[in-house]
């Protein structure tokens, strides 16, 4: 190599870097261009694995907090529905002992008569299994017993500390 071709190269290289070199330099140019917008496109593209994590750890976070709020709304809401099914099954009772002149023998006996659709499930054991307490008929003349109150079935205790079976 002769020292003018060293300096042709070098020459060459300036112009590259200058951009102001002849038609066969000026492909080059964009190739490098080119490359060089590629790389800082890709570069740009992707999240770093510490972005990912503290984006994860931000989510985490937010679920801890907010799933206890969560289950004490569900539970507040069975609660809810088992206050109101056990109100509307004991005016149902009564409306049945009203209509009829007696106490109804089971529960099944207010959905025969049309005063319920179905019996209700139970929200909180999911289950229509609802403790039917009989007592002494006062409407009867004959002293029968039948169904004058009706309680749920499961033996947890609720959120306000008493077991669902008393209410």
């Amino acid at each position: 190599m002769t020292g003018n071709d060293s300096a042709q190269k070098a020459v060459s290289s300036k112009q590259l870097i200058n951009g102001s070199v002849g038609l066969a330099g000026t492909i080059s140019v964009k190739k490098v261009k080119l490359l060089t917008a590629r790389r800082l496109l890709l570069a740009a593209v992707g999240f770093t694995l510490l972005e990912l994590m503290i984006v994860i750890s931000i989510i985490i976070i937010l679920a801890a907090v907010a799933l206890p709020q969560y289950q004490k709304t569900i539970m507040h809401a069975r609660e809810t529905v088992l206050h109101d099914d056990l109100f509307k099954m004991r005016s149902l009772i009564d409306q049945y002992a009203a209509d009829k002149g007696k106490l109804p023998q089971s529960l099944d006996d207010l959905v025969t008569a049309g005063y319920l659709r179905e019996l209700p499930t139970d929200p909180i054991t999911d289950k229509k299994d609802w403790n039917a307490v009989t007592g002494e008929d006062p409407y009867s003349t004959e002293g029968t017993s039948g169904v004058n109150d009706v309680h749920s079935s499961s033996s947890e205790i609720s959120t306000e500390g008493t077991p669902y079976s008393e209410w």
